[in-house]
């Protein structure tokens, strides 16, 4: 499932403490939904425990990812032709115990959803949108301004959902193990493709280029 997420940070975060909190919410009519509501409330000692059992993951993909044609390779495919096509991408995957806020009777959902509607739609329209209301920019909207009656039909299908960090890992693929000139022919035809996805990838190919040397001792 795709969602949404709001990342709680502490504020007296050390190396060794809490990450952080992931809050997020999903349809009920989801089979995922149903499926953490079932986890709950089947085969369960403490039929009122709201958190999961089993360790949940949360897949974050990077901003940029493409096609790599073996055309950009200008070492390997002239010498010996043995070259496939593949894909660049980034991601974290992250881990932790999840709560699941799901009784439409319980006042805990209803602080969690009106919280959780409240920030989304402020870092929508703040920071995704710019809409701050100062310097002559818009007003942000905010979820208030929606008949109240609306909102409420609108909670009664969803459910919230709430993940502790417990620990993250990350993946680039990002034509690092390739050879140089294999790579640095890869550099230079994403940016002759003249766009800003191209060099994005491009300049991430670098990076991870001098991350993995310096890792190599080279």
């Amino acid at each position: 499932s795709h969602i949404p997420w709001v990342l709680d940070i502490p504020q007296d975060s050390t190396p060794d403490g809490p990450i952080g909190t992931l809050r997020g919410h999903v349809a009920r009519a989801n089979p995922q939904a149903k499926t953490m509501i079932e986890a709950l409330t089947t085969s369960r000692e403490d039929v009122k425990s709201t958190v999961l059992e089993d360790e949940v993951m949360v897949l974050f993909n990077g901003p940029v990812h493409h096609y790599v044609t073996p055309k950009f390779y200008k070492d390997t495919k002239p010498s010996t032709g043995k070259v496939v096509s593949t894909w660049n991408y980034s991601a974290v995957q992250v881990y932790g115990t999840a709560t699941v806020f799901f009784d439409s009777k319980s006042p805990i959902l209803e602080e969690f959803l009106s919280k959780q509607l409240d920030d989304l739609a402020r870092i929508g329209e703040e920071q995704i949108m710019g809409f701050t209301g100062e310097e002559g920019k818009k007003t942000p909207w905010k979820v208030s301004e929606a008949p109240e009656s609306y909102v409420q039909l609108l909670k009664k299908a969803i459910i919230g959902v709430q993940i502790e960090v417990e620990r993250m890992e990350g993946k680039f693929k990002m034509s690092q193990e390739l050879g140089e000139g294999d790579r640095e022919g890869t550099v230079e035809g994403f940016r002759a493709l003249g766009t800003e996805e191209g060099e994005q990838i491009a300049r991430t190919i670098e990076v991870r280029a001098a991350v993995k040397k310096e890792k190599d001792g080279k």
